[in-house]
């Protein structure tokens, strides 16, 4: 069985202590393929230094969290477009809007979404889409665009039906993680009737770990427990859902 992760941050100060640990039991359990969004320009160095440890598994994006858009949010995207210039990315991201944790720049969060959105498309590559309590700010900026040049993942999709179809009709595969094993998580009521071929896993390490870890650290290797429930929604086996979804992933990232 082989899957890919198609959002952790391997990187992270979390994981300082056992990081080689951490990766190595993720390739233990299947996962070949690692997915690593950004946070802000901090971070670049961690993550090269990441990517480092397994160079044909590990894949980079470049973008600014929209929870790190602040007063200097121009500085910071300069620095997304030096490295989608100067480096090797496989997406842009992750961008998007947060009205959880942050609401004093919203207009600013809505610019930096809308202009790396751009810079995707102008390069061809998908983007990877966060959103908190943020759904219809979301799509009034992707609404703005074509959607037949989107491409990428609405990651760690939390919202109702409409909201899943939505997204879709923007050409985006839904990132579905650890809320799927939640009991209030609620996408487990109808996401049997999302075609599997518009599902990618993702475990968004170190956040939202599957139950049973559920409020501990997250990592990568639970991304079999993310399968495994996805598995049993749609009646299939974990295999199948370990292919189908990594084949989605393999075709929107060009891995």
């Amino acid at each position: 069985m082989k899957l890919i992760d198609s959002h952790t941050h391997l990187y992270v100060e979390q994981f300082d202590e056992d990081r080689e640990a951490v990766l190595a039991r993720a390739q233990k359990e299947g996962i070949h393929h690692f997915l690593i969004p950004a946070i802000d320009a901090s971070y670049y160095d961690r993550m090269k230094a990441l990517q480092s440890l397994a160079p044909q598994q590990i894949h980079l994006m470049a973008g600014l969290h929209p929870t790190h858009v602040a007063s200097n949010f121009q500085e910071e995207l300069a620095v997304v477009e030096s490295e989608l210039n100067t480096g090797s990315y496989c997406a842009v991201g992750e961008i998007g809007i947060d009205l959880y944790w942050e609401k004093k720049f919203v207009k600013e969060q809505q610019q930096a979404f809308a202009t790396q959105i751009q810079w995707a498309i102008d390069r061809d590559l998908p983007v990877v889409i966060h959103c908190r309590e943020a759904f219809d700010a979301v799509f009034e900026v992707l609404d703005s665009f074509d959607a037949q040049r989107l491409k990428g993942i609405f990651h760690c999709f939390t919202g109702n039906q409409k909201q899943a179809e939505q997204a879709l009709a923007n050409n985006l595969l839904l990132g579905i993680g650890g809320v799927v094993t939640f009991k209030n998580g609620k996408i487990d009521q109808f996401l049997n009737e999302i075609p599997l071929e518009q599902i990618a896993l993702e475990t968004d390490a170190p956040y939202l770990a599957p139950v049973p870890y559920r409020g501990k650290r997250n990592e990568s290797s639970y991304l079999s427990l993310i399968a495994a429930k996805v598995a049993s929604l749609y009646g299939l086996s974990i295999e199948e859902v370990a292919q189908r979804t990594s084949e989605n992933i393999q075709r929107v990232f060009s891995l």
